[in-house]
């Protein structure tokens, strides 16, 4: 049994995390931290959780709490975990980052997009991308891990096999998006409040989303060979009323004449062995996917525009953080990739 500990365990990635957690033969949670939480009992907090853990205690951030664990799992705001990583990076077997602080390459994009300098740049290098579908090799064994926002993962699996085979042009993609509220986090916004996001559907992040050089990113590395030129995208978010799920639908220009057949041939091709992607003719919605860590994919060729459509549902919380960041960390530990994970989603 691998021991885990859970730094910023309180909040909603930490809570699905836990939960999760509880159901993994093989992984055994012996500290989970709050600083917003500290002395509360998660059973309290997360009562949904009571029947796994009825004794375990939210503490304070003390990373020597974590000393010599096998495994810890970071799921602090933007910022926190960069300046925890510098000592937390080597008291502990595996570290997975399930904030922005170490998902781009490029030092220099953090002021631009998140509009502060890297605290550690010097260890970016460190750290796996932790997309196994498409980054699967790098995982395997790696003692640093920076999970995927959940942007990115939804939108980069639609068009990431497509952007490799050279059939869509790696400039001019759009990706518009929606989430439930539950990406926001669990801490208290007027634009989170249910009065405001009820009945409402709202685009924000216009232009300057802090996503779009992952996605960016994330295209430009799988479609390297097949192009050799930087990927381009502009990407539009919206907060949709509910609590948790998906939609990432994402349009594209044909580097030459294709069909819908090809594009999902391409498509079904790249995925057919992987555990967590389903490829189907079917729309996706972010129902066929709420609490499972699967991706369900589709895509189009519109033969009177030209352009190619191809679209992808998750559970933000699952796939797009924690149920990712566990299939990233059981690779890294040498583990069966699907342990504690679900394929399947819960309905009605």
């Amino acid at each position: 049994m691998k021991t885990v500990g859970v730094v910023g365990g309180s909040g909603f990635t930490g809570a699905e995390l836990l939960r999760l957690l509880a159901g993994h033969p093989d992984l055994e949670v012996r500290v989970a931290t709050g600083v917003s939480q500290v002395g509360v009992a998660a059973a309290d907090l997360y009562p949904s959780l009571a029947a796994a853990y009825p004794d375990l205690v939210f503490t304070d951030t003390d990373l020597a709490a974590l000393d010599g664990l096998d495994l810890a799992f970071c799921c602090l705001p933007h910022g926190e975990s960069g300046a925890l990583m510098a000592e937390l990076r080597w008291r502990v077997g595996v570290v997975v980052d399930l904030a922005a602080d170490f998902r781009l390459q490029d030092a220099a994009l953090y002021p631009q997009w998140y509009g502060d300098e890297h605290p550690v740049p010097e260890l970016l290098a460190d750290f796996a991308y932790g997309l196994p579908e498409l980054f699967r090799e790098d995982l395997v064994g790696a003692t640093a891990i920076a999970a995927p926002g959940c942007y990115p993962t939804a939108s980069a699996l639609a068009l990431a096999p497509l952007v490799q085979a050279g059939l869509i042009e790696p400039t001019g993609i759009v990706v518009d998006a929606c989430s439930g509220v539950s990406g926001a986090g669990r801490a208290l916004r007027q634009n989170t409040a249910f009065t405001t996001v009820d009945e409402d559907v709202t685009a924000y992040g216009l232009l300057d989303h802090r996503h779009t050089p992952e996605i960016e990113q994330t295209l430009t590395t799988v479609g390297a060979a097949a192009s050799g030129e930087q990927a381009q995208v502009i990407f539009t978010p919206h907060l949709v009323p509910m609590n948790r799920g998906m939609l990432a639908t994402c349009y594209a220009r044909p580097t030459e004449e294709t069909s819908t057949a090809e594009v999902m041939s391409v498509m079904a091709s790249a995925y057919a062995d992987e555990p967590f992607v389903v490829v189907a003719d079917r729309s996706p919605s972010t129902k066929s996917a709420l609490g499972s860590n699967t991706a369900h994919l589709t895509a189009r060729v519109d033969e009177r525009t030209g352009w190619v459509l191809a679209i992808g549902a998750i559970d933000n919380l699952t796939k797009g953080a924690s149920g990712q960041a566990l299939q990233c960390a059981n690779l890294a530990l040498g583990l069966d990739e699907g342990l504690g994970l679900s394929q399947i989603g819960i309905y009605p």
